[in-house]
C-alpha cells in the first residue's frame, strides 16, 4: 500500500504500522498474546487460560502468531512442546494498554460495557479497515482535505471516489468529520486523540522504544515551530528503522537451548528445538 504524494518517511511509516495493525487485529490474536506473557507453557495451559476458544481453533491461531515472529514454539520431544512469545512479541505487550486507554475515552460505551481487551479489540477492527491508516496519516499530515484529494493520495491507481466509502465508515466510527458535502474532512477530536496509539505502534514497527512516541513528529506532541513545510525533514530523521543490534562475541545462546526452562521440562541435556516460522524485523515491510 502507497498513499502517492506523501513524503516518504511518511508514507513508509504508514505502510510498517498497517503490517504491525494486520499481525495483531485477527480475532483472538491480542487475547493469545496475553495468555502467552510470562515463561513458556505447554499447549494445555495456554487452552485453560482461553476455555472459550474451541480446541480445534486455537492451535492453529498459535501457530499463525509464530508465522508473524510474535510467538516461538520450542520441542524437547515429540510429546512436550512449549509455547512463549519472542522478543518482539513481549515488546508488543505494552502497546496493547495504550490501545486499551484510547478506547476507554473514545469509544461509545452502551448499557453494559464491554470488558478492556474487547475494547482493544473493537479498537483494532476501526483502524484496521481498507485505507483507514492512510486516510488518517494524511489528515493528520494535511490537516483537513477534500475527498478528491484523498482519493488521489490514497487511491493513486483507482477512482478517487473509491474514498467515499472508508470516508463514510470513518465519520460514522466518530474519527473524522466534516462541515457537510463539498467540504473538506478533518479528524475528530477522537481521531486526533489516536496519535498515542499510532505513536506507539510507529515506534514498535520500526524497533525503537516506546517512550519515543511522545516525540513522534506527526502524532507526538506539538513542537513550536514546526510547520507542515518541515515536519517531512523530521519525519524522516526520525521514523528510520533501528539499526540492527551488534552480537557481542560468547553472547549468543545455542540453538535449541531455551533461556528459561518451562515448567515441567526435562533436564538441559535433552536438545531443545526453538521453531520461528519468521522473525518480525525492525522495519516492517
Amino acid at each position: 500500500m502507497a498513499a502517492i504524494g506523501l513524503p516518504p518517511a511518511v508514507d513508509a511509516d504508514v505502510t510498517r504500522v498497517t503490517e504491525a495493525l494486520n499481525m495483531i487485529t485477527p480475532r483472538w490474536r491480542v487475547r493469545i498474546l496475553l495468555a502467552l506473557k510470562g515463561s513458556p507453557q505447554r499447549y494445555t495451559q495456554v487452552a485453560d487460560k482461553l476455555s472459550y476458544l474451541p480446541s480445534g481453533q486455537l492451535h492453529p491461531k498459535i501457530r499463525s502468531l509464530c508465522d508473524v515472529g510474535l510467538a516461538e514454539r520450542t520441542e524437547y520431544s515429540a510429546r512436550h512442546v512449549t509455547y512463549s512469545l519472542t522478543r518482539r512479541g513481549r515488546q508488543l505487550l505494552p502497546v496493547i494498554p495504550v490501545i486499551a486507554a484510547w478506547a476507554g475515552e473514545h469509544l461509545e460505551r452502551p448499557e453494559q460495557p464491554p470488558s478492556a481487551i474487547e475494547q482493544v479489540e473493537d479498537s483494532l477492527a476501526l483502524l484496521t479497515g481498507r485505507q483507514v491508516p492512510a486516510i488518517l496519516w494524511l489528515l493528520k499530515f494535511r490537516q483537513e482535505a477534500s475527498a478528491r484529494v484523498l482519493g488521489r493520495f490514497v487511491l493513486p491507481d483507482a477512482n478517487w471516489t473509491g474514498v467515499y466509502p472508508p470516508l463514510r465508515q470513518l465519520i460514522d466510527d466518530g474519527l473524522v468529520e466534516t462541515a457537510g458535502k463539498g467540504q473538506p474532512y478533518r479528524l475528530s477530536p477522537s481521531g486526533e486523540a489516536l496519535g498515542t496509539v499510532f505513536g506507539v505502534l510507529s515506534m514498535w514497527a520500526a524497533g525503537r522504544p516506546l517512550d519515543h512516541a511522545f516525540g513522534h513528529p506527526l502524532w507526538g506532541q506539538v513542537q513550536p515551530g514546526v510547520t507542515r513545510k518541515n515536519r517531512s525533514r523530521l519525519i524522516r530523521q526520525a521514523l528510520l528503522p533501528a539499526p540492527p543490534r551488534r552480537r557481542v562475541p560468547g553472547s549468543e545462546i545455542r540453538s535449541g537451548r531455551p533461556t528459561q526452562q518451562a515448567q515441567g521440562a526435562p533436564p538441559r541435556s535433552i536438545p531443545a528445538r526453538t521453531v520461528v516460522a519468521r522473525t518480525a524485523t525492525s522495519g516492517i515491510r
